[in-house]
């Protein structure tokens, strides 16, 4: 008998790499051995793929079965190999022809139906760029797997029907078997649809700040009493967004992918992308892991979009400070016993904080039940370093009854979203000669380089790095910021003015706390 091979995909993280599958039938006593740092789940195959081969009319050999997944080393993991296994053993037998350089992702049932797998994408993605672009995949995973170019995709319900293709006997498959439709969806519900900046009411000051966020990708910290509006502010902040460029949504939709998420099935996600994760959240629920690889935390699912923490003290002061890696470099690496995995996470980060325990410490405070330490407590739990890395840090306090009854007074999201597009076309004009897209990307020794300002224009921030006000970081965010409000206001440089209104919207918060 032949030795069969066939090819499929291992997913660390986001990277995939080719895995080759040898199958090989000895003369001994019946058994069935795969070989290669399998997994629980896949070495539970062997199972799934004798019922499926049996029920589909090609069972398989009654001799030794020995399978070897090549890079031995590699840790392989999910039931997507199920189908390269199958089809090598098949191979092995002479029941099919020979498969060539076609990969095969997908999960058997044991009825011999194909079922979908997560992370298709990636999967797809990392087999095309490796050379291996004629893929086989389950129908239900067929219309996500055709969104990577230059992949040539085939789906199938059933191993009988894949098998008649690659020149198994007719007359042996079973044929008249069609699985119906339950499992497959609709595609996802609309997802393109935020929250309206017309229904919050005054926050004149806090409006703006969420413009200046969303102009030039900035971290925003809203501080105030409950009920002023921080969350409804937040909300609205992905709808200010642009679109999604080409290689961002392939990201974007790549990531969702391997969380299994429903919004990745049918098309590539062109819109930000908004998370909101309870303030109970783990470690592992926010930056990622569990056990074995580790798996992305609702930070990487953020990625070009916004991560909102609302009531950010009341997170664990060990899961906001692990935020602070993804803040400076954009990816996050999350070792474990298993492996490492490294997943991209470049998010805009929202906190919304009370200025104390009980939330009534603003304005004039009289009827705050909290003491003094109690409430340096509570804030201190964002620590200085993170606080240090948010651009934006604004108070924002009631609204008065005069703006609150002003319904439809103010502008819509659609309005705002145009000065935002116009001024991150301002700012890819200026930086696509460094490599870079907004303001918020712009390292120091550009800002103090190419892009240095005149004197007069940062002598106030000059002066509050001498006092110790601000940190070097914090420097050049204030940079960032004056940036941003000169794009919004297209002036070709910021002045001294934009340089004080950057200061105020970075210190009001940390003022009132």
């Amino acid at each position: 008998m032949a030795l069969g091979r066939t090819y499929s995909i291992a997913l660390v993280g986001l990277n995939g790499y080719v895995v080759e599958v040898e199958a090989d039938i000895g003369q001994t006593l019946p058994a069935f051995i795969i070989l290669g740092l399998p997994d629980a789940s896949l070495n539970e195959a062997k199972e799934r793929i004798r019922s499926a081969a049996k029920n589909s009319g090609i069972p398989l050999s009654r001799r030794k079965i020995t399978a070897n997944l090549i890079p031995a080393s590699l840790p392989k993991r999910g039931s997507g190999f199920d189908l390269a296994v199958t089809m090598a053993v098949l191979r092995a037998a002479n029941d099919i022809k020979p498969t060539g350089r076609t990969v095969f992702i997908a999960e058997l049932g044991l009825d011999g139906r194909l079922r979908p797998v997560r992370g298709i994408l990636p999967a797809v993605m990392a087999s095309v760029q490796a050379g291996y672009p004629e893929i086989v995949v389950a129908q239900a995973n067929l219309a996500e797997a055709s969104l990577v170019p230059g992949a040539m995709v085939r789906g199938y319900r059933t191993l009988a029907r894949l098998a008649l293709d690659f020149g198994a006997d007719p007359q042996d498959l079973a044929l008249d078997f069609e699985p119906d439709d339950e499992e497959e969806d609709d595609g996802p519900a609309d997802i393109t649809a935020f929250p309206d900046m017309a229904d919050v009411s005054g926050q004149a000051d806090a409006r703006h700040a969420l413009e200046v966020a969303a102009a030039g990708a900035h971290h925003l910290l809203l501080t105030g009493p409950p009920g002023a509006g921080k969350t409804m502010l937040a909300e609205r902040l992905p709808g200010l967004l642009p679109d999604l460029g080409d290689q961002e949504s392939m990201e974007v939709t790549a990531i969702h992918s391997l969380c299994g998420l429903p919004s990745s099935s049918v098309q590539l996600l062109r819109r930000p992308p908004f998370e909101n994760p309870h303030h109970s959240a783990t470690a592992a629920a926010i930056i990622g892991g569990g056990s074995g690889l580790p798996r992305p935390g609702a930070a990487s699912r953020a990625h070009r979009g916004v991560l909102f923490l609302d009531e950010a003290p009341e997170y664990e002061r060990r899961v906001l400070d692990a935020l602070r890696q993804p803040l400076e470099g954009g990816e996050l690496v999350i070792h474990r016993s298993a492996g490492t995995a490294a997943y991209p996470a470049r998010f805009q980060l929202v906190l919304a904080a009370n200025p104390c325990p009980c939330g009534k410490a603003s304005g004039k405070g009289l009827e705050c039940t909290c003491t003094p330490v109690m409430r340096r407590r509570y804030f201190a739990r964002l620590s200085g370093p993170l606080l240090d890395r948010v651009d934006i840090q604004l108070q924002v306090e009631r609204v008065s009854l005069a703006e609150f009854g002003q319904a439809g007074a103010e502008e819509d999201t659609a309005s705002v979203a145009r000065r935002v597009r116009d001024a991150r076309c301002r700012q890819l004009d200026r930086l696509q000669a460094f490599g870079l897209e907004t303001n918020s990307q712009v390292p120091g020794r550009i800002l103090r380089g190419e892009l240095r300002l005149a004197p007069a224009a940062t002598r106030i921030l000059d002066r509050s790095l001498e006092r110790g006000v601000l940190t070097a970081r914090g420097y050049d965010r204030v940079l960032r910021l004056a940036w941003t409000i000169a794009d919004l206001a297209h002036r070709d440089t910021p002045d001294a003015n934009d340089i004080g209104q950057a200061l105020g919207l970075r210190q009001s918060a940390v003022a009132a706390a």
